[in-house]
Parts: C-alpha cells; sequence; structure tokens
C-alpha cells in the first residue's frame, strides 16, 4: 500500500454502509486490545498551528484519535455560504496526513450526535470555548464512564481571522 492508499485508508464517510462496517471492525480491534478511543469533530477548514495543537493534545489523551469532520454541506447549514474554503476531500486528507490521528469520519448532520452513538468513545474533546455540559454527547459519553475534556485555545490563531486577513489583501 502506497502513502496516499494509506491515508485513504484512514477515512471514512458516515454515511457509506460500508464505511461504517469497516468502522465497526476497527472499533472491535481497538476495543478488544484495550485502546482508549477519543474523539473530537469540527470543520478543520484551513488548518492552522491552532488545530494542530488542539489535535496533538487531544491524541495525547488516549490510544486511538478519531476526528469527525464535518461535510461541506453540513459547514454550509453552519457558517454560511463562504465556507468551506476547502471541500471535505482536501480536508479529510490533510487530517489523515496527520500520524497521531487514526481515523477521520465525515458526516452530514450539523452535530456528531449519531456518529458519538457509534464509536462511544472514552474521551470526547472540545475546544475551551465549550462547557462540559454543552458539548454534544458528553452525557452518553459520561454514562457510560468516559469523560469530557476542554482544550484552551492557541491566541491569535482561528480560521475566521486568517479568512478576513486573506480578504483584506484582496
Amino acid at each position: 500500500m502506497n502513502t496516499v492508499e494509506f491515508l485513504r485508508s484512514k477515512i471514512f464517510y458516515f454515511d457509506n454502509p460500508d464505511h461504517r462496517n469497516d468502522l465497526n471492525r476497527k472499533k472491535s480491534y481497538w476495543n478488544f486490545r484495550g485502546n482508549s478511543i477519543v474523539f473530537t469533530n469540527g470543520c478543520f477548514d484551513i488548518l492552522h498551528l491552532g488545530h494542530v495543537d488542539y489535535l496533538s493534545k487531544a491524541a495525547d489523551l488516549g490510544d486511538v484519535l478519531i476526528v469527525g469532520l464535518n461535510s461541506d454541506e453540513s459547514i454550509h447549514r453552519i457558517k454560511g455560504s463562504n465556507r468551506p474554503i476547502l471541500d471535505q476531500k482536501s480536508r479529510a486528507m490533510t487530517l489523515a496526513s496527520f500520524s497521531f490521528i487514526t481515523a477521520v469520519i465525515v458526516f452530514e448532520e450539523d452535530t456528531p450526535l449519531g456518529l458519538i452513538k457509534i464509536i462511544q468513545p472514552d474521551v470526547l474533546v472540545k475546544g475551551s470555548d465549550y462547557k462540559s455540559d454543552e458539548i454534544v454527547g458528553a452525557d452518553l459519553v459520561l454514562a457510560r464512564g468516559g469523560q469530557t475534556q476542554t482544550i484552551p485555545f492557541v491566541d491569535g490563531y482561528s480560521t475566521t481571522a486568517i479568512e478576513n486577513k486573506i480578504r483584506k489583501v484582496k
């Protein structure tokens, strides 16, 4: 398997039944090995230092890091018609290229609740702009004995700030 094939093997589409079956097999394997599964999600539109810091710290919280990636359509609904800047294939491949990310799952819904129900992570991670009781799926994870974690942002880094800076240069 070459590198591009390896990266593609880390990407799943939640609405694809074959991908869901593959993901369930991988999840069973990780559980069998006693791996701690960490889950986070987001748009990850233009990756920057803040994202790298956040995702690497999330990876440090367990053995397997699964990243739920909002699809292009869900980002349109959440962030408006000018987003995403990069398409979901580009965003998914870029995330998959990080060695510490085990799987990237593209989902169509506005929230990852359905995905969290399937993954059943041990640790659910979001940015520090969320309070624990505001994190979608936190109740499910906590009820199973898991935990939620918030990670502080790196000051000065956001996709919106980068987008605004690009618009000013035009």
